[in-house]
């Protein structure tokens, strides 16, 4: 036994069975390890070691997170001693196992392109069978007000270092993720009975304070060349995690959920809508360097509407913050990413709550993806419908998007179109980024052609009504008056969050 080095647990070392490399467990609450020289699947039984099968091998990801990477949450000191790689219809996303200082074990999660931090969370009650927890129902837990944002079926693909559990490699079972307007992010595994349950906050990396980060200059590139199953052009995704791609050449849609390794689909598309800013381009806005990975374009319909209206999204990442998305549409620009927790619908949704604010509901349309160029980090198909609803309070937006496996909330403000233009050093072009917020009928694209004539004609129908008034009114009879009154109509298109 050997003292951990920052924490008081100690850790216990044994030779690994497989191969007799040393294996280290730093966590007085870590069952199983993974043997960093021959992947063998360890057990921890008392004071010795035993081989319980042999881990597949990771699949490799854009995180600048690494095993040993240490920090600090909550006043307490951490470091991360493991790593879970599951897969679900969507793709694929990342667990990190982090040994606090007190001798707790918590979960740094992947999240919608940000991350979670979460701690184990002993329910008061037995946890709802996964079955009766569909997408969009509210429900109490522990007294707390949630909403089900998504309902997965996983299945653990491979894992590394120490880790206080570990589900059967390969075999499915269900996630429940429940969000509410206070920020937290209850996670309910049903791999075991009980179900495991997590209740955790969304961080920022910098938030943390994290040393050991891995240096993105040595990440290993190779294998990440493929060619076209379209055309066969070579195409080299930028990141490592990426579960869609274009190809530069044909523009066809590829999709790399299931790993570059694995089948490629593809999808043609034609008609492409040229995005204003290049794919690859950097810029900064709210102070923080992006870099433009994506762009798709969307249409939209309101409910018995025959009109339809359309935006476009860039993709930006950053290796600190995530993701975020650039939206452009018709009655302005804004910069908005996905929400950890998630706001809770008024009756009848006509506002909802976050953070303490109140946001009335602006539209309510279906959405459809058209076009896709770049690379993103969940699979995107064209054709795929999401239903949508568009909040806003002044400057700022709230969106809520839902498919039928999952539910996200996006929030974020309003920004001018001469920030967004010089901000990507596009300032000869910056006429091309006006857009009609300031317009008397910014709102146009929601209401349709159709609408605006019917508006145009009932307009010229009370002139002239006003105009035979005021012919045959006599300012000498006391109820002889007139009165016109107008306004604007203005919205907001997020396009929604995007796991």
């Amino acid at each position: 036994m050997a003292e951990g080095a920052g924490s008081p647990q100690r850790a216990y070392r044994a030779p690994c069975p497989g191969c007799g490399a040393p294996v280290e467990f730093r966590s007085a609450q870590s069952t199983h390890a993974i043997c960093a020289y021959c992947q063998s699947t360890v057990v921890r039984q008392g004071e010795t070691l035993a081989r319980i099968g042999k881990m597949a091998e990771l699949f490799d990801d854009f995180s600048p997170l690494q095993l040993f990477a240490s920090g600090r949450i909550q006043d307490q000191s951490f470091t991360l001693v493991g790593r879970l790689q599951y897969r679900y219809e969507g793709g694929h996303w990342t667990e990190w196992i982090a040994a606090l200082g007190d001798g707790r074990v918590g979960v740094l999660a992947e999240d919608n392109g940000a991350f979670v931090f979460a701690l184990p969370h002993a329910l008061q009650r037995a946890a709802p069978a996964a079955e009766s927890l569909r997408v969009g129902l509210t429900t109490a837990i522990d007294g707390r007000r949630f909403t089900v944002s998504s309902h997965q079926q996983v299945s653990l693909v491979s894992a590394q270092g120490e880790l206080p559990r570990l589900p059967a490699l390969g075999q499915p079972f269900t996630v429940v993720e429940l969000r509410n307007d206070q920020g937290e992010v209850l996670s309910l595994e049903y791999d075991q009975d009980p179900p495991g349950a997590y209740l955790g906050r969304g961080v920022r990396l910098e938030e943390l304070a994290l040393t050991g980060l891995a240096d993105e200059s040595a990440k290993e590139e190779k294998g990440r060349r493929f060619d076209c199953p379209n055309c066969g052009a070579s195409v080299t995704p930028l990141l490592a995690d990426s579960k869609s791609i274009t190809c530069r050449n044909c523009s066809s849609l590829i999709d790399l959920s299931q790993g570059i390794g694995g089948e490629l689909r593809h999808a043609t598309q034609d008609e492409p809508v040229r995005p204003l800013i290049a794919l690859g381009s950097s810029g900064q806005l709210q102070g923080v360097q992006w870099q433009v990975l994506g762009f798709q374009h969307r249409m939209g319909q309101a409910p018995g509407e025959d009109e339809q209206f359309g935006w476009s999204e860039y993709l930006l990442y950053n290796q600190q913050r995530g993701f975020s998305f650039l939206v452009d549409a018709e009655d302005g620009w804004s910069l908005v990413r996905p929400v950890t927790g998630g706001a809770s619908l008024a009756a009848g949704g006509q506002s909802a709550n976050y953070l303490g604010q109140r946001y009335p509901l602006q539209y309510s349309y279906e959405a459809v993806t058209s076009y896709v160029a770049g690379e993103f980090y969940w699979r995107v198909e064209r054709g795929q419908k999401t239903q949508n609803r568009d909040f806003a309070l002044g400057a700022s937006l709230l969106s809520l998007e839902q498919s039928a496996n999952e539910l996200t909330w996006s929030g974020g403000a309003k920004v001018d179109s001469g920030t967004v233009a010089a901000a990507f050093q596009l300032e000869d072009s910056k006429a091309l980024f006006k857009r009609s917020d300031a317009a008397p009928l910014s709102g146009a694209r929601k209401l349709g052609c159709g609408t605006i004539i019917l508006i145009v004609i009932l307009i010229i129908v009370l002139l002239l009504m006003l105009s035979t008034c005021s012919s045959r009114c006599d300012p000498r009879y006391e109820n002889c008056s007139s009165r016109v009154s107008g306004g604007s109509y203005g919205g907001y298109s997020s396009g929604g969050g995007h796991k």
